[in-house]
């Protein structure tokens, strides 16, 4: 039997979705998906398009590839979560999951990218890219959420091969630019004081909107001790929270979350 009919199979998925502004509501401009990326029930609440993403295969593993872009359009309101936690599994030797993710906003633009939790399990090997381009002016409010194995279950991320990259670009210039890369015994490394002190709940946070820092001040004073926020400069501010498991972290970071939104997140996030 030839190696092309015994390799295992992959899954593959595409997703793409605009919002355009009508009447002062925000509506889809396009919609196409195929493979295992589906975008579930788009539609408009209030002035913004709401869509919640699922990855039908279940999960990622090593040589799968998954691909979402998403724009607003100048004047639209675009808000995306997904329905469940993204799990990334062992991978066999070879290529690692793929995930890209491709927003735009434009001109007077709201975007909103707050998928729930990427679970790591032993094992796994993954290579994400989250690029941002905006339009001057445009706003931005993106989360990550990493957590490497379920305390709960008892699971220990020893083995792990991540690759974690998120640009953004404001009027075709870089202003923002983010590396995360383990490799190997992923919980000696958390378990340093000077990584992360035995933490294994990671959220990242990026927050651009006119004078944004001016809320600076504010932001720290609610954060825990793991956490810390800088302000890149007057319109551009960055979060990154740790905390000893998921659960802990989503407390944390429903609230700020909310507070930043200035609205109640998405149905999926509900504690």
């Amino acid at each position: 039997m030839s190696a092309a009919m015994t390799a295992p199979q992959r899954a593959r998925g595409r997703a793409h979705l605009v919002a355009k502004c009508r009447d002062g509501r925000s509506v889809i401009g396009d919609l196409a998906m195929s493979g295992s990326s589906k975008l579930l029930f788009p539609q408009t609440r209030g002035a913004m398009l709401d869509a919640v993403y699922l990855n039908s295969s279940g999960g990622v593993t090593g040589g799968d590839d998954f691909t979402m872009s998403a724009e607003a359009l100048p004047g639209a309101s675009l808000r995306l979560t997904t329905q469940a936690a993204e799990r990334i599994y062992r991978a066999a030797p070879g290529a690692p999951g793929r995930v890209h993710a491709a927003l735009r906003a434009g001109e007077g633009a709201s975007l909103t990218w707050l998928p729930q939790e990427t679970i790591l399990f032993d094992g796994a090997a993954l290579d994400r890219t989250l690029t941002v381009d905006l339009a001057k002016g445009a706003r931005l409010l993106a989360s990550e959420v990493l957590i490497f194995g379920r305390e709960a279950m008892g699971e220990t991320v020893q083995d792990l091969h991540l690759r974690d990259r998120i640009d953004l670009r404001v009027s075709g210039k870089l202003v923002f630019a983010d590396r995360l890369r383990l490799d190997g015994d992923t919980a000696a490394t958390l378990a340093k004081q000077t990584v992360a002190g035995g933490a294994i709940a990671l959220a990242s946070v990026l927050c651009a909107a006119p004078g944004i820092a001016e809320w600076l001040d504010a932001l720290r004073a609610g954060l825990p001790a793991t956490a810390g926020a800088s302000a890149l400069n007057d319109d551009l501010v960055f979060l990154r929270l740790l905390a000893r498991d998921g659960f802990e972290l989503r407390r944390c970071l429903v609230p700020l979350l909310t507070d930043l939104a200035g609205a109640d997140l998405p149905r999926p996030w509900m504690l």
